[in-house]
């Protein structure tokens, strides 16, 4: 069932995999002008106009309360998980950020721990254990290396939000998809992220300016990116196990690490690809063995 359900999703997973860090490159790029809520708020108030035409064809007003509280709940976490990871790219590197999703199975393994009861194996265990050395190889590569000092920093604190935020919006966007479908998923996601940056632009007082031709041009690019990477996980998500898509959307790492090295000049990229490398495989052992 797995090696089909692979299958039926192998361009959308892939397509997915790319747009991801792709989407990533132009957030970064972005920020040294704007505000990170105002580049959500474009980003997704871009995505609700080319959706109009879907939006008018759908009957709201029929759809079972569930659907509307599942992506209002999703709507919030995405809008600040992308918020606060928009704002870690802005402050630090792209090869060190990406990679650090990979803590995200070890978020859900906690929060197994204490609110389901649900004790880790040995091989959850070693999996975890393979993350942790993986990230070494990755934050040795930055003057605080590997030591509780480094989780002070601004970026890492912000990146470590984001992740939990998205990892919650992910739970909400399987929900709306099992109450509903792919396309209405994508429309929420995309309405509730721009209602929620909104507002949350206007409670910062981030300042509001039109972007010249070039940041245009970056935010067409992003617009594209971002619905693209939402809709192929969306599609995945209907066709696949969530943990099993989780697992391979961890490839995105190392096209994090590359892009860093490519577009932004950072440095260590062996070092990166190799801890990078690492950590995923103790995120799909955590993954697909069931923690």
């Amino acid at each position: 069932m797995l090696v089909y359900n692979i299958r039926m999703v192998l361009i959308p997973l892939i397509l997915r995999i790319l747009s991801n860090p792709t989407a990533n490159v132009f957030q970064k790029k972005l920020t040294k002008n704007f505000g990170s809520f105002f580049v959500n708020c474009i980003t997704y108030g871009g995505l609700s106009l080319f959706l109009l035409p879907f939006i008018t064809a759908v009957d709201f007003l029929h759809l079972p309360f569930a659907i509307w509280k599942y992506a209002v709940i999703g709507g919030l976490f995405g809008a600040l998980g992308n918020a606060f990871l928009v704002k870690a790219l802005s402050l630090g590197d792209l090869s060190v950020l990406g990679p650090i999703n990979s803590y995200k199975s070890v978020v859900a393994m906690i929060f197994g721990i204490f609110l389901l009861g649900e004790i880790p194996s040995t091989t959850g265990i070693l999996a975890v254990g393979l993350i942790i050395w993986g990230s070494y190889f990755i934050f040795d590569t930055v003057e605080e290396k590997f030591t509780l000092r480094l989780f002070k920093r601004k970026d890492i604190i912000y990146r470590i939000l984001a992740l939990i935020f998205t990892a919650l919006e992910a739970l909400m966007i399987k929900q709306v998809i099992i109450l509903s479908d792919v396309m209405t998923s994508f429309i929420f996601w995309s309405v509730f992220g721009f209602v929620f940056s909104a507002i949350f632009l206007l409670l910062k007082q981030e300042q509001i300016k039109l972007p010249d031709k070039k940041s245009s041009l970056f935010f067409l690019i992003l617009i594209s990116m971002f619905g693209l990477m939402q809709i192929t996980t969306n599609y995945v998500f209907e066709n696949m196990n969530v943990s099993y898509a989780l697992a391979l959307f961890q490839l995105s790492s190392l096209i994090n690490v590359i892009f860093g090295y490519k577009f932004f000049k950072e440095k260590h990229l062996i070092k990166k690809l190799i801890g990078t490398t690492i950590m995923i495989i103790g995120a799909v052992i955590i993954i697909l063995g069931g923690g």
